[in-house]
């Protein structure tokens, strides 16, 4: 018996060291951890349990009969992030570069499997090189069974993608359909088609970080929701964000205690609008001063900086925050704050997680740029994703709200649950410039002075929406918080049901 142990424990050896100590100190060299060391940060301490440690692929062209690893590239299994579930898989770049073969694909498919089975959130650590080449349409086919897996698991548990070091061609779609996607800078870089193949087929001379790296796609494409500066932190910042999310849409977020008392006033909040309606200021201020102890975890902070996404807590409980920003672009929504912003309402609906929104938008971006680009369609994402959402919806006008802007930030025609404003609001069509001077557009210069006047002490306030019903209270600054908090409390036993259907057709 002891001679069977002591070859486990060799096999089990020759497994964890992947492909072997000249691999890992390159991949050290790189600022890199390897894929088990990734997984020890990623997890509490003794909880991982690895799946498949043996499997090997079993291609035999090209001379792969020869070339075995146990594990074949990918660390999988299961562990606990704060005692909570979750499953895991992690990419070996030590073992033929991270390559996907079909074995590598059957390891992952199973682990995607268990977590849609037992309702646990999967974690992706990408570090490789794309598919295996050696094995041809068998690595395509793991990638499509894994795309699959990804799909069906859109909205029944949590998906994240960390992007940890190369990711490119077929990989890059499994991060695509996952609920967020994290990236390292300067170590990691993601991209469907190469620098090499770029300059053969579009003549372009690009680098890895110019073609995919954390610039491109964490600052202007959006396809990241975020960039850390290392491993390190890219980790304990993935553990920071689970504690925030369900295990899987058959169950709420945790609860966390909480030493802030849900009654707090700030009466700070009383002069954080300027007097001047046409300068900013910082809504991140306000967020932080609502949520528990200012903890506010952001999505997306480097893209599409006019509009705030992220996940607090109010009362020990998750909600997920959307706020204009108007130190950028006054606040305005355009293209990408619409995308971003739509896909998160839709994610916070997925996973029961109430939806707080702060609301100081001057409407929607003008320009031809806009336009060309489909601003109509894009802007429809986000009324339609506040339509659609069955959460609780307490929604806070702060400022401005004008146009169809007013109606897409979770206003009460889009059912919103609660709606306050500040006595600071301004709710109308739009500027009380613009508008004397469409309607006035015959008359003086002075007398069109007067009449803004006019039409700014008639429609520059929240009250006429509060005498229609569309405003539930015009609240005092200070009380926002505490009542946020009692709004939310009320709105625990919410029960809302769209229309039966197979799925709804979002415009994409």
């Amino acid at each position: 018996m002891k001679h069977i142990l002591e070859e486990l424990e060799k096999r089990r050896g020759q497994a964890r060291m992947g492909g072997g100590e000249r691999r890992i100190a390159s991949q050290h060299a790189k600022g890199k951890l390897t894929a088990r060391e990734r997984l020890d940060l990623l997890l509490d301490e003794g909880s991982f349990e690895e799946f498949d440690m043996f499997v090997e692929h079993r291609a035999t062209d090209f001379g792969m009969a020869d070339q075995k690893v146990p594990g074949d590239g990918v660390v999988t299994g299961w562990g606990h992030i704060n005692g909570r579930l979750v499953f895991v898989f992690s990419k070996d770049f030590t073992v033929f570069g991270g390559s996907l073969s079909n074995a590598h694909a059957r390891k992952i498919i199973k682990v995607q499997e268990q977590a849609l089975k037992v309702g646990a959130p999967i974690i992706g650590l990408f570090d490789a090189g794309g598919a295996r080449i050696q094995e041809g349409v068998d690595g395509l086919a793991g990638y499509a069974d894994i795309f699959l897996q990804n799909t069906l698991a859109s909205g029944v548990i949590p998906q994240i993608s960390v992007i940890m070091g190369p990711c490119a061609g077929g990989d890059v779609y499994s991060p695509a359909i996952t609920d967020f996607i994290f990236m390292v800078k300067d170590t990691s870089y993601m991209y469907v088609t190469g620098p090499d193949v770029v300059k053969t087929v579009t003549h372009e001379e690009v680098t890895h970080e110019e073609l995919g790296g954390y610039r491109v796609h964490a600052m202007k494409s959006g396809v990241a929701d975020g960039a850390f500066e290392n491993d390190l932190e890219a980790l304990t910042q993935i553990r920071r964000l689970v504690d925030f999310l369900p295990l899987s849409n058959r169950e709420g977020a945790p609860v966390r205690e909480s030493y802030d008392p849900s009654e707090r006033l700030e009466a700070s909040l009383d002069t954080l609008i300027p007097a001047n309606p046409n300068k900013p200021y910082d809504m991140k201020e306000l967020i932080l001063k609502v949520v528990d102890e200012a903890d506010f975890f952001e999505i997306s902070a480097e893209f599409a900086k006019n509009i705030i996404c992220g996940f607090g807590r109010i009362d020990g409980a998750t909600v997920g925050i959307v706020a204009n920003q108007p130190q950028v672009l006054a606040g305005v929504l355009d293209i990408d704050s619409s995308r971003k912003a739509a896909r998160f309402v839709r994610f916070c609906d997925a996973f029961e997680i109430p939806l707080v929104t702060f609301v100081d938008v001057p409407g929607f971006m003008p320009g031809t740029k806009q336009e060309q680009g489909g601003l109509i369609r894009h802007g429809a994402k986000l009324l339609f994703a506040y339509a659609e959402a069955t959460v609780p919806k307490v929604t806070l006008i702060t400022r401005k709200a004008y146009g169809g802007a007013y109606d897409v930030m979770s206003s009460k025609h889009l059912r919103g649950d609660v709606n306050y404003a500040w006595p600071t609001a301004e709710i109308a069509v739009m500027g009380s410039k613009g508008a004397v001077e469409i309607i006035f557009r015959n008359e003086s210069d002075e007398a069109i002075a007067e009449r803004e006047a006019d039409y700014k002490a008639r429609f520059a306030n929240p009250f006429v929406a509060a005498s229609r019903g569309y405003i539930d209270d015009v609240i005092m600054p200070h009380s926002t918080r505490r009542r946020i908090s009692r709004a939310l409390k009320n709105l625990r036993g919410k029960q809302l049901a769209n229309p039966w259907k197979k799925h709804d057709n979002i415009p994409l």
